[in-house]
């Protein structure tokens, strides 16, 4: 009933102030941009005449007044439990130690239209060595990989000349060709099928215009050292023959759909990623083609036999890829894993830490056994990972043939989005002590800009990351209150954020398409926490941004489902609360952050659609307040208008817990690491919505 009312309050006021709700964002900031239209004087209060006598505003004006302010609305919100609690019958029993698969809430199992999806890469094999592959080209000229090895990448691009969708990328794959050829990148393509015959394979190299060597491959072995899955798929190495890309040229072609021209270009932007020495944006998508039955289904697995796997030619990949973005010279993390001597002298402590599952830092449930990830940052060790590594950190650890070894990872000295087009920073250097513990503390920049500014990229960049635990920046438009002007009651964190840091995620970039509004005259909130480490020191953070020219298709925004009404009883071993929302419009689902302290035991998010059926959408099963985890789905879901959004989260007061505080304490919501908060952000944005036309309240 609570939550029936609240919605109808929602449209109310978004009819009252004759503007669209999908214009804005979170509800907390909704309110505060119905209130501001309706307060045409700029007095601070609305009256009955200004609101049109909306039937909303007797609800509000509890005493009769005439008059009404954001504080009545508020505390409107308070009584009804805004955005905060759930009927009992919604809420989830008491149980975070039963889990179940997260299930999808696409229709694209059933679809006949199928294009390309995002996948987590390593679950396709990408950061492993292939193996020095042998072939022989249509013309009978023999050859192996590592002919390529002076080029800066190689493509490998699966053809057919009868498969249809195969067919069609081709004059998109021999486009591609040219327009890298001067910078060295090398294309050899294969024909996996035995049907398709050599004179074919001619007459389409001939058309089309590969310029690469062309391989007839009818017995599949070099496609099953690929672990290639279609026709379409291509492979990308660099000089060392480590994979770096695998999937789709682009998404022009499908199953079922073709487009006038492609909307992501994966192929070439992998390319130019290689070529300037940086990580791939996307490294695996599924590639619709003409399937293959291929016994090796992961690239270069099979390249080193179990007995053979050395430092080298295994774990300095694996350590590339999941370790070295923390623990590098210059990183957040403690010590330094880039060289063997480094590995081998903190093998104990590795093996520990991998064991127990606290590295790399990933909370989610996992998905059923053989399930492509939900994630698209997806930081979990594969099965096979997991054990080649605790095998080799057991064992004598040999270091290998230096001729195996990946090219070294490159890190930016500066800013890891590129130069940003405007720096922010903290108004002063804050002084952060040797010991004990420091309050949170905000601090609010001008941006002075003149114009409403959209941003497709964002670095927080501390300048002693060593005592940074986290920072949320957010945005504050003209005349909007901001860090200790505002009452500490949960109506802040409800609007979201606009940034955020935590060690080894202080920066995005959005996909195509896709921004954040800061409009002219606002102020950016950067609300920082610090941990003393031994060492007084300071710190200044920085914020770095990146303009769009234009408007984007989509604007991003973010809201928290909130709980400040919790109450957390004395030496509660596992105590829920519940926080929820009814959408008043269709909304997709980009990512999920949930936020708790050192109580914090675990959180879930599930969506119950309008015919009652309930589907997970996250379920993190050990909470860690050291690591504020954004968890980014791989596949977007959409749920449609009427859709109930529900967070849990489940706390841990009880003497068992070693970082409680005070376990003999009734907690309650409070910014401090010692009080709890009960806090589920959610990423999204509103299809259909136009981006120009966005409100922006705290969630932008």
């Amino acid at each position: 009933m609570k939550t029936r009312r609240l919605a109808a309050i929602w449209m109310l006021c978004a009819t009252a102030a004759a503007l669209p709700a999908a214009d804005s964002g979170g509800f907390g900031a909704l309110l505060e941009e119905r209130f501001r239209a309706l307060d045409r004087d700029g007095d601070g209060k609305v009256t009955r005449e200004e609101a049109g006598d909306a039937p909303w505003f007797k609800r509000v004006d509890r005493q009769n007044k005439g008059v009404v302010t954001i504080a009545d609305v508020r505390a409107l919100l308070a009584r009804l439990d805004g955005l905060a609690t759930l009927p009992a019958s919604e809420a989830p029993k008491a149980d975070a130690g039963k889990h179940t698969a997260n299930p999808q809430l696409t229709a694209e199992a059933s679809s006949p239209r199928e294009g390309p999806r995002v996948l987590r890469a390593v679950d396709r094999g990408v950061g492993r060595l292939v193996p020095d592959l042998a072939f022989t080209d249509i013309e009978g000229r023999a050859g192996k990989l590592s002919d390529y090895q002076n080029a800066p990448a190689l493509v490998i691009a699966l053809t057919s000349t009868t498969c249809p969708l195969t067919r069609k990328y081709a004059p998109s794959l021999a486009r591609i060709e040219r327009e890298f050829a001067e910078r060295g990148v090398k294309f050899l393509f294969v024909n996996p099928m035995t049907a398709d015959a050599v004179a074919d394979m001619r007459e389409a190299a001939k058309e089309n215009g590969f310029a690469g060597r062309y391989v007839h491959d009818g017995e599949r072995k070099l496609v099953a050292g690929l672990g290639a899955l279609t026709t379409t798929e291509v492979f990308v190495l660099d000089p060392a023959r480590t994979l770096v890309f695998r999937g789709a040229v682009d998404d022009q072609y499908g199953f079922g759909y073709a487009l006038e021209v492609p909307r992501e270009e994966y192929l070439r932007g992998a390319l130019r990623a290689v070529l300037a020495g940086k990580v791939p944006s996307v490294e695996a998508t599924e590639s619709p083609g003409c399937a293959l039955e291929i016994a090796t289904p992961v690239a270069g697995e099979a390249a080193v036999a179990k007995d053979a796997i050395t430092y080298h030619n295994r774990i300095s990949r694996i350590v590339q890829q999941n370790c070295l973005e923390c623990h590098r010279s210059g990183g957040v993390g403690p010590v330094s894993l880039e060289t063997y001597a480094d590995v081998k002298s903190h093998a104990g402590m590795m093996r520990r830490q991998v064991s127990k599952g606290a590295m790399p830092p990933w909370f989610a449930e996992p998905g059923a056994e053989g399930e492509a990830s939900h994630w698209r940052n997806d930081r979990s060790l594969t099965p096979a990972d997991k054990t080649d590594l605790l095998a080799w950190l057991a064992g004598a650890k040999p270091e290998g043939s230096l001729a195996d070894a990946p090219r070294p990872r490159v890190f930016p000295k500066g800013w890891e989005i590129s130069k940003p087009d405007v720096v922010l920073e903290l108004p002063r250097a804050v002084a952060v002590k040797a010991e004990g513990v420091m309050a949170y503390q905000t601090h609010v920049v001008d941006t002075r800009f003149t114009e409403d500014k959209w941003v497709v990229a964002y670095e927080v960049q501390p300048t002693a990351r060593e005592v940074v635990h986290h920072v949320i920046v957010k945005i504050h438009p003209p005349g909007a209150k901001a860090g200790a002007e505002r009452a500490d009651d949960g109506a802040s964190e409800r609007e979201g954020f606009f940034a955020a840091y935590v060690p080894g995620n202080s920066h995005a970039t959005f996909p195509e398409g896709f921004g954040k509004k800061i409009p002219a005259g606002a102020r950016v909130s950067f609300q920082m926490h610090y941990t003393p480490n031994g060492k007084a020191t300071t710190d200044r953070t920085k914020l770095g941004l990146v303009f769009a020219a234009e408007p984007p298709r989509h604007a991003i925004h973010v809201t928290g489902l909130a709980n400040p009404r919790i109450k957390i009883p004395a030496g509660e071993p596992n105590h829920p609360e519940t926080a929820g929302i009814t959408l008043p419009y269709e909304v997709t689902l980009l990512s999920f952050s949930p936020h708790m302290h050192v109580r914090g035991k675990a959180a879930r998010y599930e969506a119950v659609l309008p015919d009652g059926t309930r589907k997970k959408l996250l379920e993190v099963p050990a909470y860690d307040f050291n690591w504020q985890l954004q968890y980014k789905l791989a596949a977007p879901v959409t749920l449609p208008r009427g859709a109930k959004l529900v967070y849990t989260a489940w706390f841990d007061n009880s003497p068992g817990n070693p970082a409680n505080p005070d376990p003999a304490k009734i907690v309650r919501w409070g910014p401090q690491t010692f009080d709890e908060m009960m806090l589920g952000y959610v990423e999204y944005y509103v299809p259909g919505q136009k981006a120009a036309l966005a409100r922006v309240g705290g969630d932008q």
